[in-house]
């Protein structure tokens, strides 16, 4: 089964949402004077330095590596933080590794310059016995050979002929070596029409969102942002994704087996639609049911999984090894749910009707294009989905009221299409992985089961946010996340006073407000539709 659900436009239609604002150069100097004081960072690409420059750099590396080696290592120490000082000293020391990153990839690009394949074997890699740079690299410094590639890539950036903006915000500190390095592979290489000027523009576009985010998110970013620059291209970089699908099959020497599949976009949604069925942490999950329910169910033999003492790795394994069994003729309501399999498929409507543009596949971040829409359009048929036209409240389903507790699965699939996942921020659980969360809470607040009022959590999420005291707040189409808030000292220990709730102090009045952290959607289509 494929459902491919369309964002149709508002009604009445909203106004383009804003995209994001050009960062401006003030972040990434390109000469002069940078922020810590002194000449430009970058320098002249071949201007020879003088013996003291080169003398400072070689002492200030040694000193560092020296106040590194005087920094406690007893595990004591460690333990005797409080929760604060533990986070507090993680950051720190994660910025002393993104400082000696940019040292290594600094030196790593001067060596793959001594070593450009012109210069033969009289560049310096291989005058010294290795075969590249990054071999050189990886072997001077004793990491891996991704660590080297990435090294070499983003110091060749760093020390080119020409600034940009990436390479400045990278000399800057603004930017660590993964991330620089997630973005030029997620933005691509040079063709389609584009050209290294749009993509030096493109990422100088991103870097103001690049704040806060890893290598991984930081890439799908980048991905994305060349889809919006090369709608052509989509086809084509999905059918390489798709050129790289095998499956392979191994023995190990102790009798076992093994399998490595690598799937391409479309066929991943199909099997992981069949895994997270077997192995979703909803699966067990208690049900509220009617006494009518109940006396059918005691009827009923229980449920196997409820008896089942397999990991779910166990389980997986079992079930997709009978499913190859059974086949077609395989009742795949025992092993999979009632539910039939499918890939549900989310786009504008705008992009069907003028055939330009793209769609995704709910729960993967990479765009499709117009032409896989329309296939599994054809074989499955769509659902239209339109949203609120209103600008304060613009990308918001209809609603349903409070007839019923439990979203019903129409509305799972609104909010699959409008969060894109679980919108926990930096949570990155698929919308088979989610429960829909009530923000006015159904008890307490007598909330109302609308979508607008919904919100996906996972399981984790989910419970964190019932039983620690997280709050979620909605304004017009915008959810945020607000902390439990913190206590002053003396405060006494106990439930807060009076029966009002508020999300900001938890009801208490001598709680301190916690500051709302934002919960963006996930999801690149609803973004696509309203941007229309």
């Amino acid at each position: 089964m494929t459902i491919t659900t369309m964002l149709a436009p508002p009604m009445p239609r909203a106004p383009a949402v804003a995209r994001p604002v050009d960062g401006g150069s003030e972040a990434h100097p390109r000469s002069g004077s940078d922020a810590r004081g002194g000449s430009d960072a970058r320098g002249g690409a071949h201007a020879r330095p003088d013996a003291g420059a080169v003398a400072d750099v070689s002492d200030a590396l040694t000193a560092a590596r020296d106040a590194l080696a005087a920094v406690p290592r007893e595990v004591q120490v460690f333990r005797a933080l409080d929760d604060a000082e533990l986070l507090d000293l993680t950051r720190l020391a994660a910025d002393e590794v993104r400082l000696a990153q940019l040292h290594v990839s600094l030196l790593a690009g001067e060596i793959a310059r001594r070593s450009a394949p012109e210069l033969g074997h009289s560049g310096l890699a291989q005058r010294t016995g290795h075969r590249t740079p990054e071999e050189m690299v990886r072997v001077t410094t004793g990491t891996r050979v991704a660590d080297a590639r990435t090294a070499v890539r983003v110091g060749t950036t760093v020390g080119g002929e020409t600034p940009t903006p990436l390479g400045d915000a990278v000399l800057a500190g603004t930017v660590s070596v993964a991330v620089a390095d997630a973005v030029r592979t997620g933005l691509g290489r040079v063709g389609g029409g584009i050209s290294q000027a749009d993509l030096d523009a493109a990422a100088e576009r991103l870097l103001p969102r690049l704040d806060g985010l890893d290598a991984d998110r930081a890439a799908r970013e980048a991905r994305a942002v060349r889809d919006e620059l090369d709608l052509a291209g989509i086809a084509e970089r999905e059918e390489t994704r798709r050129q790289q699908r095998s499956f392979r099959l191994g023995r190990r020497a102790d009798g076992m087996g093994y399998a490595h599949w690598v799937l391409d976009p479309e066929t991943f949604a199909l099997v992981s639609d069949v895994y997270d069925r077997i192995t979703s942490p909803r699966r067990n999950e208690p049900r509220f049911q009617s006494d009518t329910e109940r006396e059918h169910d005691a009827q009923e033999t229980a449920h196997p999984a409820l008896d089942d003492d397999r990991t779910p790795e166990q389980r997986a394994s079992d079930t997709i090894a009978e499913l190859l069994r059974q086949g077609a003729a395989a009742d795949t309501s025992q092993l999979l749910g009632d539910e039939p399999v499918g890939v549900r498929m989310i786009v504008a409507a705008r992009t069907l009707e003028e055939r330009r543009g793209q769609g995704w596949i709910e729960g993967h971040p990479d765009a499709v294009s117009v032409a896989t829409v329309e296939r599994r359009a054809c074989t499955a048929g769509t659902i239209t989905l339109t949203v609120d036209g209103d600008p304060d409240n613009a990308g918001q389903p209809l609603n349903l009221g409070r007839e019923r507790r439990l979203f019903s699965r129409a509305q799972r699939l609104a909010l699959a299409a409008r969060d894109g996942g679980c919108r926990w921020p930096g949570c990155e659980r698929p919308p088979s992985w989610c429960e829909a969360h009530h923000i006015q809470h159904w008890q307490r607040d007598h909330g109302k089961t609308d979508i607008a009022d919904g919100i996906l959590l996972c399981r984790h999420h989910h419970l964190l946010a019932h039983n620690n005291g997280w709050e979620i707040q909605r304004a017009g189409p915008s959810y945020q996340l607000i902390p439990p808030p913190s206590t002053p000292p003396g405060t006494p220990p106990g439930p807060p006073p009076g029966p009002p709730h508020d999300a900001q102090t938890g009801g208490h009045p001598d709680k301190m407000p916690a500051e709302p952290i934002d919960m963006p959607s996930r999801s690149p289509a609803l973004r696509d539709a309203l941007g229309a």
